[in-house]
């Protein structure tokens, strides 16, 4: 595994006196790697080298592009062991989610490396006569890809593959937490043919890589996920010098339960939406809204099966849950978890850091019953491992608590009637809808994304995810033999 930032296809060593170490959240004893960082000097440098392949890069025919991404796939797949044990260890989720992550990263590269043979123009009828019309899709230019620590392998793949096989040449700043991971995203893309310049990864923090990246007018869009403080401000900024800009930011998803509901179901997709990834995940189950009548079973089912958890640290194969990425986020979920219990939220287990666990970031499943709509709890993005639990005797109360929020990403619903389902699918402002399964989860053919504060700009994945690293081309190809236009009215 490289060390320092990828530019121009080479690894080198930013001249920067500040070093960032990369520790195990796990146990923070254990130093994976130090990465010099990388100053707006090395962004510069980063665009220069993109800016200089990309008239090669976009000459380039489509599909041969895609067969970079192809190559790149077989790669993954071959180095699925390596990718997900350095994941685990430097983000902290269990090995069974890290090649599960690897795997979906994987299946993205394939789409995409298919898509270079779709690129989605269109033939149109012409009003005029004599006239052939039709659009087509080119690249941007020179792009900025910015992503979070959550999800340090398959979402840099799912922002990066689709600008690349669309023609653009990347410039990515992964998140100073996980940049074990995107280099080795990095040395696949290498060992895949990727022409010097094609993708280039510079390693710095946000208020200096990032911002260079923001304000660079070279970058003709930038594609970000990440929190809504900083992903709000961004978009500004961006889009104030005419760049496009997609910001994927936070999510508060809740799962309804209806009195027709499988119970037994019901609670196994809750446990893994609640708890899979320690709950840093956008999508993750953060609330349930539950009926009155089916709400005490539902609960000790999930106070159960949480307890049942295996807490620990992501290598040892046993586990079924890791640490918080950092203390800095440890803190963030423990505030939230005293926050519940100020504000009078019933705590029925977890809460705490387990004692043998002392040299990682770790937190015991947590669940919470009878919060109200109005707790902090239920509100705002905790991005942990801590389930609230509420009330609602009907559907209509149900879809009010559920939008009474200011994120509007992904939800799901567990019940039988279809008249409720097709209603919810309806009223519930989010992007994404799940029924009878958890919330988590996407597919590299299907759209990602939400509404509301969740996000702004195209989504992301499958068609949408090309068309935002393109620009539409509107062509008239008049073959009449005159000047002028000859309309039919």
């Amino acid at each position: 595994m490289h060390t320092g930032s990828y530019v121009n296809g080479t690894w080198y060593h930013p001249a920067s006196p500040e070093v960032l170490r990369n520790v195990n959240p796990a146990d923070t004893s254990d130093v994976i790697a130090e990465f010099p960082l990388a100053t707006a000097a090395d962004v510069t440098r980063a665009i220069e080298a993109a800016t200089a392949a990309w008239a090669g890069w976009r000459k380039t025919p489509a599909p041969e592009r895609g067969r970079v991404l192809w190559r790149a796939a077989d790669i993954a797949r071959r180095r699925v062991d390596e990718i997900a044990r350095t994941l685990t260890r430097e983000e902290g989720k269990v090995l069974k989610e890290a090649r599960g992550e690897v795997l979906k990263g994987i299946a993205v590269l394939e789409f995409y490396a298919g898509e270079g043979f779709r690129m989605h123009g269109k033939t149109l009828p012409a009003e005029s006569h004599d006239t052939f019309t039709y659009t087509l899709r080119q690249p941007l230019g020179v792009v900025g890809l910015i992503s979070p620590w959550n999800f340090p392998w398959a979402i840099p793949v799912w922002k990066s593959a689709p600008a690349i096989v669309a023609g653009n040449c990347v410039v990515f700043k992964p998140s100073e937490l996980v940049p074990a991971t995107a280099a080795l995203l990095a040395e696949v893309y290498e060992e895949a043919g990727m022409p010097p310049g094609v993708f280039n990864m510079v390693v710095g923090s946000g208020p200096e890589v990032g911002e260079a990246m923001v304000h660079a007018p070279e970058l003709r869009a930038i594609s970000f996920t990440g929190s809504n403080r900083v992903g709000q401000e961004l978009y500004v900024k961006a889009a104030r010098r005419g760049a496009k800009v997609t910001c994927e930011m936070g999510g508060k998803n809740a799962v309804i339960v209806m009195p027709d509901a499988d119970l037994d179901k019901a609670a196994t997709a809750i446990h893994g939406g609640a708890f899979g990834s320690t709950g840093q995940r956008c999508t993750a189950t953060s609330r349930v809204i539950a009926h009155p009548d089916v709400r005490q079973a539902l609960v000790d089912r999930l106070v159960a099966s949480a307890r049942q958890i295996k807490v620990g640290p992501g290598l040892d194969e046993t586990m079924e849950m890791g640490p918080s990425i950092s203390d800095r986020q440890w803190s963030t979920v423990m505030g939230y978890i005293d926050a519940g219990r100020q504000a009078g939220a019933r705590l029925l287990t977890g809460g705490t850091r387990p004692e043998h666990l002392a040299q990682g970031h770790f937190i015991e499943p947590t669940i919470f019953d009878g919060v109200d709509p109005d707790m902090r709890i239920f509100k705002e993005e905790i991005f942990g491992p801590v389930l609230s639990v509420a009330s609602a005797s009907s559907l209509d109360e149900a879809l009010r608590m559920a939008n009474g929020v200011e994120y509007g990403l992904t939800t799901s619903i567990f019940t039988q009637d279809i008249n409720a389902v097709m209603r919810f699918i309806e009223d519930v402002e989010v992007g994404m809808v799940h029924v009878n399964e958890p919330t988590v989860g996407g597919e590299a053919q299907l759209p990602f994304g939400g509404t509301k504060s969740t996000g702004v700009g195209e989504r992301e994945m499958a068609e949408e995810g090309l068309h935002f690293f393109t620009e539409l081309k509107t062509v008239f190809i008049n073959y009449s033999g005159k000047a002028e236009r000859s309309l039919t009215r």
